[in-house]
């Protein structure tokens, strides 16, 4: 299950997933936010809140339990970077974020086109698919320990 989802972590992501090492848990998965191919797409993206999702795989029980966290961020300095408040939740994340620009299409008529999109279910999905797919079970903790 381990390489399966350390298999996700791919450049072309937007999130990373790493060994856990020191956050307490198996492995981490979280967005690139400070990497410099990324960092500006994320500050674009009007993203309000940031964070990770912390996994620890029981093998005993196929099970992966997972505890997402938030925090909230705001835009900061020139060139503008992203800055972690102190607003911290717990759970799975609603995030969205799109940008849209409006242009003329085929005969000339009014055509939306979305020319940015960000959504937080981004990082969730893939390890939540991988993890059923390879047959374990999936736990989202909220409240206790991970």
């Amino acid at each position: 299950m381990r390489e399966a989802l350390l298999g996700l972590d791919q450049p072309d992501r937007p999130y990373v997933i790493r060994h856990g090492g020191g956050k307490r848990c198996d492995l981490l998965a979280e967005w690139r936010l400070t990497e410099p191919v990324w960092k500006q797409v994320f500050v674009q993206s009007r993203i309000s809140h940031a964070g990770w999702i912390r996994m620890r795989l029981d093998h005993r029980e196929h099970e992966l339990r997972a505890l997402e966290e938030q925090w909230e961020v705001k835009r900061v300095g020139h060139p503008t970077r992203l800055e972690v408040m102190s607003e911290y939740t717990r759970g799975p994340s609603q995030t969205v974020s799109r940008e849209w620009t409006i242009g003329r299409g085929e005969g000339g008529r009014p055509e939306l086109t979305e020319a940015f999109g960000f959504n937080g279910a981004e990082l969730r999905e893939p390890l939540r698919d991988t993890v059923l797919k390879l047959g374990w079970s999936r736990r989202e903790v909220v409240f206790g320990r991970l």
